[in-house]
């Protein structure tokens, strides 16, 4: 293959993944174009294979689609992958989290031991409120939230959702906050794939009991010895 049917063939394909990229991302032409200097047209070319966009431009489209710049050398579609926020009916997550919330807010309360009457009493809130908080029919604003469970000994943050959608994207989010906060240095080395050994060897080891752990430390130190 020449050069000249290479370059209109890559452009092509550039073409098609940039359209895809901007596609999964649910942003507009004008809102791309505008992010990389370059007019809506020249975006249109770009996604039509007519023109390509210089390296500096990809990379930054990458940043602003918020994808993996190894994308544009793929042939993975990701556009056709509904985002699974699409599929979420997000009113009733909120009223399902609602009913969860108040069965935790009961649990806590028996678990101290104190009587409706005598928990409305001291956070000043009707016990009808209470009541209607515990069985999930109104929800509890934050602050009262906070209130209550001062009294009764919880903490906000095991009401959290933790399994459900919401949950697992923010246990995500919490993976890559973690991350970036690692060196520089430790970064690169856990991307770094020959590395992965030494990584779920430290995984392993961090699901053992102290008993088992310290039975290792004792293999390892005769083995040495």
């Amino acid at each position: 293959m020449d050069t000249k049917t290479h370059i209109t063939l890559r452009s092509k394909t550039l073409g098609v993944l940039i359209k895809d990229a901007r596609l999964a991302s649910r942003m507009s032409i004008k809102e791309c174009a505008e992010a990389i200097g370059v007019s809506s047209g020249s975006f249109s070319s770009y996604e039509s294979g007519k023109k390509s966009p210089s390296l500096p431009e990809l990379e930054v489209l990458a940043f602003l689609l918020n994808i993996s710049i190894s994308h544009f050398w793929g042939t993975e579609s990701i556009s056709d992958n509904e985002a699974p926020i699409e599929k979420l009916d997000l009113p009733r997550l909120v009223s399902v989290r609602q009913r969860m919330i108040g069965a935790l807010l009961r649990q806590e309360r028996l678990k101290a031991s104190i009587s409706m009457k005598a928990l409305a009493k001291e956070v000043n809130i009707p016990k009808s409120r209470i009541k209607a908080y515990e069985l999930g029919e109104r929800a509890i604003s934050l602050p009262e939230l906070e209130g209550l469970l001062s009294v009764l000994g919880g903490h906000t943050e095991d009401f959290l959702d933790k399994n459900g959608p919401i949950g697992l994207w923010l246990t995500r989010q919490n993976a890559v906050e973690a991350f970036l906060n690692l060196s520089p240095e430790l970064q690169e080395f856990v991307c770094q794939p020959v590395n992965r050994p030494y990584l779920d060897l430290a995984q392993n080891l961090s699901d053992l009991s102290a008993d088992k752990l310290r039975s290792v430390a004792e293999g390892i130190l005769n083995i040495t010895f």
